[in-house]
Formats: structure tokens, C-alpha cells, sequence
């Protein structure tokens, strides 16, 4: 389901722990890590999507998370002109996302990445709350930029609780 300015529209999932850090993700047999995220279906909610990507990627359930909060707007990003593919109608340009702020309050055991024939990722890990603008594709970098800041005060709900990496 691509809209009418070329925009799939997706959600993305910062999962966090009681430590305050965020999942992040390895895509299978590639060196590229990013947070969980996904289509959202014809006559899907963002939040059924999200709750649908959520176990396809991790194997989590609603039961597993508390939803801590969502992006009040669409976050947007274009594709690299590599990366659109041209001969699809209509031509996907990029994503359009609402980002959800998930706490886990499960064991990290429950967490399998092999729950589908097809699994997204490989492996992954906690890492610092900022550490994902770094390492996501050079694309996706100001989208995540956004959503981590707009989201943080769920996670850090004092500004002193957080180094600024922007």
C-alpha cells in the first residue's frame, strides 16, 4: 500500500529495558542494524501493526510490552534513488512511519528472532539510548533522530537524565 505522494506507510519499534537501553537489531547476513519495523496491512491500525511486526521480528507479544507512547505525526523518509524500484506501480520514494516507545517486562529469553519461515534478523542486543543513530543505514538516520527525540522524555521523563547526541 503505497499513499498518493509515494509514501509506504510503516511503523517503527523502539523497544527499551529498565536500564534504559533500546533493541537494536542485525537484518539476517548483513552488517546493517536497525530497530524492528514494518507495513502496516491494508485495514491495519498502527497498533495492530505494530503489535503484528513486534512478534514477527521478535517473537514478543502484547502481553510481553507496555506501550509507553507513539509519534504524534507521520515521520518521513526517501529512499535513495538506487533503491526505488521504478518498474513497480505505484513507485514506493520512501517510508512513512509512526514510531512506538515500547517497554519489555518480560525475561530476555523470550525474545526469538525465528518465530516466522522468513526472520528478519539474526541477532541483537541492547545498546545505549543514541547509539542507533550511528549505526542505522545513512538513510534512516534523521528519522530515527526524531523519533528518539520526541520519545525520550518516556524513557528519560528528566532532561538530566540523558546526554544530548543530536
Amino acid at each position: 500500500m503505497i499513499d498518493s505522494n509515494g509514501y509506504r506507510p510503516n511503523v517503527g519499534i523502539i523497544l527499551s529495558n529498565t536500564k534504559r537501553q533500546v533493541f537494536l537489531a542485525r537484518r539476517c547476513g548483513q552488517n546493517a542494524w536497525q530497530f524492528p519495523q514494518g507495513g502496516i496491512d491494508m485495514e491495519e491500525s498502527p497498533e495492530e501493526a505494530m503489535y503484528r511486526e513486534l512478534y514477527e521480528e521478535t517473537g514478543l507479544g502484547a502481553e510481553d510490552v507496555a506501550v509507553m507512547g507513539r509519534t504524534s505525526e507521520w515521520l518521513r523518509y526517501d529512499l535513495p534513488k538506487r533503491y526505488v524500484r521504478r518498474n513497480q506501480h505505484p513507485v514506493c520514494i520512501g517510508q512513512k512511519q509512526i514510531w512506538f516507545m515500547l517497554r519489555m517486562n518480560c525475561a530476555e529469553t523470550q525474545v526469538n528472532l525465528g518465530v516466522t519461515s522468513h526472520p528478519e534478523f539474526d541477532h541483537w542486543r541492547w545498546v545505549s539510548y543514541w547509539a542507533p543513530i550511528r549505526k542505522v543505514i545513512y538513510f534512516k538516520r534523521r528519522v530515527y533522530r526524531e523519533a528518539l527525540k520526541e520519545l525520550r522524555p518516556l524513557v528519560f521523563p528528566r532532561e538530566a537524565d540523558v546526554q544530548r547526541v543530536e
